[in-house]
């Protein structure tokens, strides 16, 4: 018995396989112009000015496990990218700290549910990571953080219905 595939189907997986050419910085950007930055990855989520220059921030989410910090020099030409959904930036994040100092040190976050009570918000991070993982924060109704951690994404929450 033959199987087709909808047209549907390939429509999702062209659209997929287009959107992963941008998905990281070209192999050579450093010089590249600011324009052909955003031409190859899309346009950022964010820029923010910088005191020898600007960054712009392009998120994968909200199920991709990175983000991409790209900076540039003052005259708008790259000078080096990070990828910052990393344990060790997320070990930087305290309690106490401001949701802008969190969004400078991990953009924008791929997932946010609004905690019940009006107790305030979490923030959740897909990153890579060899467990079904992502890194969680949770933000008071002040913007502050409260705390933080790793937690298990939606997609491998288990149903009770494991034998092991």
């Amino acid at each position: 018995m033959q199987h087709r595939l909808s047209p549907g189907y390939w429509l999702l997986l062209c659209l997929a396989l287009s959107g992963c050419a941008g998905y990281a910085p070209p192999a050579a950007f450093v010089g590249m112009e600011r324009a052909a930055v955003i031409a190859q990855m899309g346009q950022p989520d964010r820029e923010r000015s910088l005191d020898d220059g600007s960054r712009l921030e392009f998120p994968r989410a909200p199920y991709g496990r990175h983000t991409w910090f790209v900076y540039f020099d003052a005259a708008g030409r790259a000078k080096h990218a990070e990828q910052v959904l990393t344990p060790e930036n997320f070990t930087r994040i305290n309690p106490g700290m401001t949701q802008d100092e969190v969004l400078t040190l991990l953009g924008r976050p791929g997932d946010v549910r609004l905690l019940g009570r009006s107790r305030g918000v979490v923030w959740s991070y897909r990153y890579e990571n060899n467990d079904c993982r992502w890194f969680q924060v949770e933000l008071s109704l002040e913007h502050a953080v409260r705390s933080a951690g790793y937690g298990e994404p939606p997609e491998c929450e288990h149903n009770g219905d494991r034998s092991d």
